[in-house]
């Protein structure tokens, strides 16, 4: 198989989507992916990250791609879940307090800024619509982050997902009351569990 199929091939494994370092990996030399990317087959998305031509772009994936600090969280994390129907048009995003990304300069992401400490806690991986791994915070995470940033949160989507979150069988109430400790938001927490429970 020539060069180029093979990129073509380990693109299509991942849904359209190809890295310089997966081609690196693979004994490919780089200057394939500028021949594919001239050749109109490739589309270079930022340093490192190609798509294929005939694939749509999946959003988000390529701000995590290109920002590995880049968890989504608060209203973008609930629509992951499936405790949103409205699909965000601005994307939520935390990264540590000292985050010097290129994300900031994006007018479709609200960015917020924690400390290292909390920006690690309760990350997990899920695919996105499109079908790639993301990362996103958990359920008990983002429950306790909707809490602690209500102000950030549109109240029609809060109070459904509090509900949703309260009649939900795979809810975890030890860990969000371990990760409201954390998070200093504990007794709040507790207010909301006994009004709805």
């Amino acid at each position: 198989m020539d060069f180029k199929n093979k990129i073509i091939e380990l693109a299509e494994k991942n849904n359209g989507y190809i890295r310089t370092r997966e081609v690196i990996n693979n004994d490919i030399p780089k200057k394939y992916l500028k021949d594919l990317v001239d050749e109109n087959k490739l589309q270079k998305l930022s340093r490192g990250l190609y798509m294929q031509k005939d694939y749509f772009e999946d959003e988000y994936f390529i701000f995590q791609a290109t920002n590995s600090d880049a968890i989504f969280s608060l209203e973008t994390a609930l629509y992951l879940h499936g405790y949103s129907d409205r699909v965000p048009t601005i994307y939520n995003i935390t990264v540590p307090r000292n985050y010097g990304g290129n994300l900031r300069k994006n007018k479709n992401i609200d960015l917020l800024y924690v400390k290292p400490e909390f920006h690690q806690m309760g990350i997990i991986e899920i695919e996105s619509p499109m079908g790639q791994k993301i990362k996103v915070y958990d359920l008990e995470k983002t429950i306790c982050d909707i809490i602690k940033f209500k102000n950030k949160i549109d109240p029609e989507i809060f109070s459904k997902a509090l509900k949703q979150y309260t009649k939900s069988k795979e809810k975890n109430l030890n860990k969000l009351i371990y990760y409201a400790r954390q998070l200093n938001v504990e007794e709040e927490i507790r207010k909301y569990l006994e009004v709805m429970l």
